[in-house]
């Protein structure tokens, strides 16, 4: 966003007439917080915010107390959800934190303000059976660069749980023999590098990948590339988290799979996958790289299958 560089008359009229105000604000966004997603989503929530103040007549900083912070987290409750309301607190009461840090404001006047209660015992993604995911892997036909790279992708997501940011982000290096197995690096969320050994199918599919897309000798390359238009060749650039998702959705159309499932599908289930057949939660953390073993639950659903059989047990 163009007001996220120091140019004080981009900035949300909130912050821009205090110059300290302006360029902690500016900092905030730049040198503090380093995740791309948490930025443009505490962004929004500062922006609008901003507006929303002004819109009530509160033109500084310091007029601002815990029943305006209230108010405008109340409003939103008609049109977001709990998630996205909390998310927007958690941005205004940070930024008003750094604030406080940086001697701008004396107190933070989000800091009493209470978000809506959110308790979530099992995840909403989409997630595949083995079958349906043994099924997806076969129907793509590994004839060409692009189809060797869809099931390579798909087949790293499923059987090390990563996350499609991490994968979309592995160069050639990444791949590795370690002990006369092959392993995966993959850089996952908050800078932590975590490696995993991969399983005999998936480490079938990455070598046929790096061999038949001839993709061996520059390991400083990216792994999963954009194809060059319709040539069926691929390009140097890689793949975005869009780019996978249009994959997944054309390649999940072409097998007959109804379920709508998205990037993160895969992770969910693995994870699930590895479950049902005796893993331990714990390990299972371990290998998701999940800071808690209650974020990996939220991916677990063999309970699905548990309320499907009980439900047959309807007989009419």
């Amino acid at each position: 966003m163009s007001w996220l560089v120091p140019a004080a008359g981009s900035l949300p009229r909130l912050f821009a007439p205090d110059p300290a105000a302006a360029r902690r604000f500016i900092e905030f966004f730049t040198a503090n917080i380093r995740n791309p997603n948490t930025r443009r989503a505490y962004a929004r929530a500062a922006v609008e915010f901003a507006g929303w103040c002004e819109q009530q007549g509160l033109r500084e900083l310091r007029d601002i107390e815990p029943v305006h912070v209230a108010g405008y987290i109340e409003g939103l409750h008609g049109r977001l959800a709990s998630p996205s309301v909390k998310v927007h607190l958690a941005g205004i009461r940070m930024l008003f934190d750094w604030l406080v840090v940086g001697h701008v404001l004396a107190v933070n006047p989000a800091s009493p303000v209470r978000g809506p209660k959110h308790k979530v015992k099992k995840g909403k993604t989409p997630v595949l059976t083995a079958e349906e995911a043994r099924s997806l892997l076969d129907s793509i036909e590994p004839s060409s660069p692009i189809g060797l790279r869809d099931r390579a992708l798909i087949a790293l997501m499923v059987y090390t749980f990563a996350r499609v940011g991490a994968a979309l982000k592995m160069r050639i290096e990444d791949v590795y023999v370690q002990g006369r197995r092959t392993w995966v690096r993959l850089h996952e969320k908050g800078g932590k590098r975590h490696e995993m050994p991969c399983h005999h199918n998936l480490e079938a599919y990455l070598q046929a990948y790096v061999e038949g897309a001839g993709l061996a000798g520059d390991d400083k390359a990216y792994l999963f590339r954009t194809a060059r238009g319709r040539t069926g060749r691929l390009s140097t650039e890689p793949m975005s988290q869009p780019d996978a998702y249009r994959m997944i959705t054309r390649r999940a159309r072409a097998a007959g799979i109804r379920t709508r499932i998205g990037n993160h599908s895969f992770r969910a289930t693995g994870i699930t996958e590895y479950l049902k057949n005796g893993g331990k939660l714990e390990i299972a953390q371990t290998m998701a790289a999940h800071e808690s073993a209650r974020t990996t639950g939220l991916y677990d659903r063999r309970d699905d299958l548990v309320s499907l059989d009980e439900v047959e047990r309807i007989v009419i």
